[in-house]
């Protein structure tokens, strides 16, 4: 039985099951293992991890800690009371309208990071002026509908991960701010943060970068060095606004002070480096990569609710949900009438209820003809989100 319990309550002989934290913030080869020693409870502790998942059948037991299932259930529960009395934010356009637009932004986006991050490498200095028109596109389009280039930004490659995950953060940041309701100068700037704050990693060694498994503790060192790398490239850039370095150099700080690399703390964080520590786990626990397969973005919703009883700012945690939904533009969604959809649109009246393109009959295993269906005047309801793969489809495609 897989239960979660206070790192307090870790004990030699018990088995690690998940160490239940981003794989950015601990130094272990392995989220799977069984403790030996006290030393490898120390080091779990002293990496900032309040609490762990156990296996109870391949290692002591904690009679008193709760299962994986009732955690996910309290989780669940608590995100969708919180939903049900949330709007979404309203949409000039719909997603299928803005998404050619956003795709022609999005590939330019990326190639715009290729470049500069190739430059950076070879030595060069970030050229602004090369940044700055595709952020103001970006923010014109999420402006304009958030779901179409969110939604895009999912689609990414293991071998070109870095390049579109900073893409994704600039987009995320972009929409997180509009949200919040900052001014389009803050917005615009955030956004230029957000797609140069891994700009570091271009002074990390290719085969620590990009090393097809997980880093060992040297190498683990290596790579975190590349916040304080781009903190130093940024500020080296002409013209760069203070705000966007903030991005870069504070989104591995964690609330608890568990972070990178000043260890700040609470409000000693910045509002921008706190949204932009949301928006980078949000992004990498949605992403594949050679040594874990991505989660769904209601899966990784979860996590990030869950970790923000100490890495993150909750309040910022339930900001970050009602602006990108529950369930995601894109998501795939079974229904209580047992058809298949895809969430095309978020409803400004109930997060929890968004708009729903259906087009499958789980029952009756069949095709049936789409339906736009908006479960604010349906009987029918989300029972779970669902895995594209599994069903080997791809959910942009009904958008």
């Amino acid at each position: 039985m897989i239960k979660c319990i206070q790192v307090d309550d870790l004990k030699v002989g018990m088995y690690i099951h998940d160490l239940n934290c981003d794989w950015m913030s601990h130094p272990f080869l392995m989220q799977r293992f069984l403790v030996r020693d006290e030393s490898a409870i120390a080091k779990i502790a002293a990496s900032g991890i309040h609490e762990v998942y156990i296996d109870t059948l391949r290692g002591l037991d904690v009679s008193h800690a709760p299962t994986v299932s009732e955690v996910r259930e309290r989780l669940e529960s608590e995100m969708t009371a919180f939903a049900a009395r949330e709007q979404a934010l309203p949409q000039k356009l719909e997603a299928g309208a803005e998404l050619q637009q956003a795709r022609v932004i999005h590939e330019q986006a990326h190639r715009i990071v290729f470049d500069i991050m190739r430059d950076v490498r070879l030595g060069k200095q970030v050229e602004l002026e090369e940044v700055e028109p595709v952020v103001g596109r970006m923010t014109s389009s999420i402006l304009r509908n958030n779901g179409a280039l969110l939604s895009l930004c999912r689609i990414k490659n293991k071998d070109d991960y870095t390049f579109r995950h900073s893409v994704s953060v600039g987009a995320l940041m972009v929409s997180f701010c509009n949200a919040m309701g900052m001014d389009k100068q803050s917005i615009h700037l955030a956004g230029i943060g957000g797609m140069l704050h891994d700009i570091g990693k271009m002074k990390v060694p290719d085969e620590i970068l990009n090393k097809p498994g997980k880093l060992t503790e040297a190498e683990f060192a290596v790579i975190k060095c590349h916040v304080v790398e781009s903190q130093r490239i940024l500020e080296q850039t002409s013209g760069i606004s203070p705000l966007s370095v903030e991005v870069a150099a504070q989104h591995h700080e964690r609330h608890d002070g568990s972070g990178y690399p000043a260890g700040l703390k609470g409000d000693q964080i910045s509002m921008l480096g706190q949204m932009a520590a949301i928006v980078d786990v949000y992004d990498a626990l949605t992403s594949d990569r050679c040594y874990h397969k991505g989660m769904t973005p209601t899966d990784a919703l979860r996590k990030i609710y869950e970790w923000s009883k100490f890495h993150f700012n909750p309040k910022l945690v339930q900001a970050f949900m009602r602006c990108i939904g529950i369930y995601p533009v894109g998501t795939l969604v079974i229904l209580e009438s047992g058809r298949l959809g895809v969430v095309v649109e978020q409803n400004e009246s109930s997060l929890i209820s968004p708009l729903v393109k259906v087009f499958f009959s789980s029952k009756s295993n069949a095709h049936i003809p789409p339906e736009l269906v908006d479960l604010t005047r349906s009987q029918d309801r989300i029972v779970r989100h669902e895995s594209a793969e599994k069903w080997r489809l791809d959910p942009l495609r009904f958008l």
